[in-house]
């Protein structure tokens, strides 16, 4: 009777462990180590649509990861770099090697660009998306080993995997170097400090969190191909690209105003830049389907969530639910921090819903962020922030205010957009 009930709890024991990676985790693993996405997907597809959900788990995570090389690529092809200002130097650093020969870009390539991102992301949402509806698997990843072509060369590099992109961005080894002794030390020659395990246990609960990433960007593409920014590309992207053929490209220095040459025109195309922030709507359903992606942002966050709530395994977690220990140094996840942000959600899908108003500084009547989005037919976002372009959409009815997201700020405090970044 002992042994019986024994092997029934260890059985029990056994059927709430994580399973791991099956033939279709490695096969995800070793195409994203080498780089190879194109390869990875059309090895998972079969086994994803005959209804492995870890193949759809790996087919979505490659079909993320191929969506954005092919923005890096098409970035590095054109030669993006950090914009310059002069005096005060690049604002912010790029993690793209620069490009000795970039190609020509316009206008339209822009849209070409920003179309085939929201494409590539709605394709990975699809596959992540079923991936999140149910299963046990659970595979081991190493992030920092992930490698993509960003040149377009065919090869991923080692120079072009995550580690190396991150370490150029933060200027520091990831490795801690060994330490050295002094001359004549007799002490033991040091030994090169054991490099920290960064391996991640990807589930379905994070299937979720990708896709709701994925709609984050793509929500970015809709909304710029939803209106005509060609003037601000014209005026202000040579600014990125600076060797594209832009039409100010041989104006990036000319006289002096205030300071010096390069300064005054860096501040001129800044000048110009918000100049051009008044754009026509020209595709209107890009516009709303903006208002859908927001929405759909917040759903797949509360799935991931109930997704992460409902875990009995504590495996490599990426965000943990409270009961589960954190990978991650200072991702450390209490019940209270879930409770707050599902209460934000709640404020966000008011809002998104028209039920609760942005407010505005000018007005009492609130912005109707839905009404916008439906519809707009120009986003002249000067205007909007002085008064004037508001107006269609103001509204009689509750407006937000800082009461409805005290919560958040209580329990996050400070750090409430880097954990708004990272629950998603």
């Amino acid at each position: 009777m002992l042994r019986t009930t024994l092997l029934g709890a260890g059985l029990a024991a056994f059927l709430t462990l994580p399973v791991h990676a099956g033939e279709a985790g490695d096969a995800l693993r070793d195409n994203l180590y080498a780089g190879t996405f194109a390869q990875g997907i059309e090895q998972l597809t079969p086994m994803a649509e005959g209804g492995d959900q870890e193949a759809r788990f790996g087919l979505g995570m490659l079909e993320l990861a191929s969506g954005v090389e092919h923005l890096v690529q098409a970035l590095y092809r054109h030669g993006l770099v950090g914009p310059d200002a002069g005096m005060l130097g690049p604002l912010v650093t790029v993690p793209i090697p620069p490009n000795p020969s970039p190609e020509k870009l316009d206008y339209a390539k822009v849209r070409g660009i920003l179309a085939q991102l929201v494409d590539d992301m709605d394709a990975a949402k699809t596959s992540l998306a079923a991936a999140g509806e149910s299963g046990d698997y659970v595979v081991l990843i190493d992030p920092l080993r992930i490698r993509f072509d960003v040149d377009g060369d065919g090869q991923a590099s080692d120079a072009e995997s995550m580690r190396s992109i991150v370490e150029r961005q933060l200027g520091i080894p990831l490795t801690p170097e060994p330490a050295t002794q002094p001359a004549g030390s007799d002490k033991n020659p040091a030994q090169a400090p054991e490099a920290p395990d960064t391996t991640l246990g990807f589930d379905r609960a994070d299937a979720l969190w990708m896709a709701g990433y994925s709609q984050v960007l793509a929500s970015h593409g809709d909304f710029l191909l939803a209106h005509d920014f060609s003037d601000l590309v014209n005026v202000a992207f040579h600014r990125l690209f600076p060797r594209a053929g832009l039409p100010m490209q041989d104006y990036s220095e000319g006289g002096s105003i205030f300071m010096e040459p390069r300064t005054d025109a860096a501040a001129a195309d800044a000048i110009a830049a918000i100049h051009t922030l008044d754009w026509p709507v020209i595709e209107p359903d890009r516009l709303k389907r903006v208002l859908e992606r927001l929405k759909a942002i917040t759903a797949f966050s509360r799935a991931n969530w109930a997704a992460i709530l409902a875990e009995t395994d504590d495996d490599h977690e990426f965000i943990p639910s409270p009961r589960q220990t954190a990978t991650l140094p200072g991702s450390e996840v209490s019940q209270e921090m879930v409770d707050a942000w599902l209460k934000t959600l709640d404020t966000a899908d008011a809002i998104l819903d028209g039920k609760l108003l942005v407010p505005h500084w000018r007005f009492r009547q609130g912005f109707d962020l839905k009404a916008y989005f439906e519809t707009a037919t120009r986003t002249d976002l000067v205007m909007i922030l002085t008064g004037y372009g508001a107006i269609p959409f103001l509204k009689d009815g509750p407006v937000a205010s800082a009461a409805d997201f005290a919560e958040a700020n209580r329990v996050f405090g400070e750090n409430l957009i880097g954990y708004a970044f990272f629950f998603n």
